[in-house]
């Protein structure tokens, strides 16, 4: 099976580490996030994995090379142009091809079922899953009884994307957990829609003209520690 690694990002919120280093190679447990990532979609069945770069770069071409994770790994070279979660998807295409392709960010920690997130996947009609849960979160995206994506919610501002969303019986709002599978169609329709520039991903999800299905997928009992904060870098630091 086939992943993507999102580890291109500037990792602002980390700083002062991420003046010196990637956000990709901050260590949780004394063990970088990369190499955690990498680990856990071995061990979940993923043997091709795309990996795309930008902010020191270098160096995380220069750890890949130093470990043998047993895995075929890809570099999408982003260091000319950071291209954003979206934009990010359509330059690698070409490595990723027309299967489905289970995306992570790098600084995502949880117990996940990724191999039952692929499955299910292509057990169904839609281009995109999202994985999805119960947890607390000042966002959520929204759900109509079918577990069709609708829209997102903004619960401190109470903004609502699109603007035009309107509740029905049967919506509900679940948290994203920045892990998801899409497939070859959405990817196309990605650059159709936005063409080659950077954009976040949410921007297609949540786009008036997409037409490719996207679907939620909840995750129960999920727990799930998002590294990208200083606080919550603690927190993960004290749970390994």
């Amino acid at each position: 099976m086939k992943a993507m690694i999102l580890a291109a990002g500037l990792g602002t919120r980390l700083r002062p580490w991420t003046l010196e280093h990637p956000k990709a190679l901050v260590p949780v447990g004394g063990v970088p996030m990369l190499e955690r990532v990498i680990i856990r979609l071995k061990e979940e069945g993923f043997d091709d994995i795309v990996i795309n770069i930008h902010h020191f770069g270098d160096q995380i071409i220069d750890f890949l090379e130093s470990k043998n994770f047993g895995v075929r790994i890809g570099i999408s070279d982003e260091r000319v142009n950071l291209l954003d979660t979206g934009g990010g998807l359509v330059y690698a295409d070409s490595l990723l091809g027309d299967e489905p392709v289970l995306v992570h960010n790098v600084d995502i920690l949880s117990n996940a079922d990724l191999q039952g997130l692929m499955l299910t996947h292509k057990e169904s009609q839609a281009g995109g899953s999202l994985l999805i849960s119960n947890r607390e979160s000042s966002r959520k995206l929204i759900f109509d009884s079918e577990m069709k994506l609708k829209g997102w919610h903004h619960l401190g501002t109470d903004e609502y994307k699109p603007t035009s969303y309107t509740f029905k019986e049967g919506d509900t709002e679940y948290a994203f957990s920045g892990i998801y599978v899409t497939n070859g169609e959405m990817r196309r329709e990605m650059r159709r829609l936005f063409g080659e520039r950077a954009f976040p991903v949410m921007d297609y999800f949540l786009s008036k003209d997409r037409r490719e299905r996207v679907d939620g997928v909840i995750a129960p009992n999920l727990n799930l520690i998002d590294i990208g904060k200083p606080a919550t870098l603690k927190a993960a630091q004290l749970w390994w």
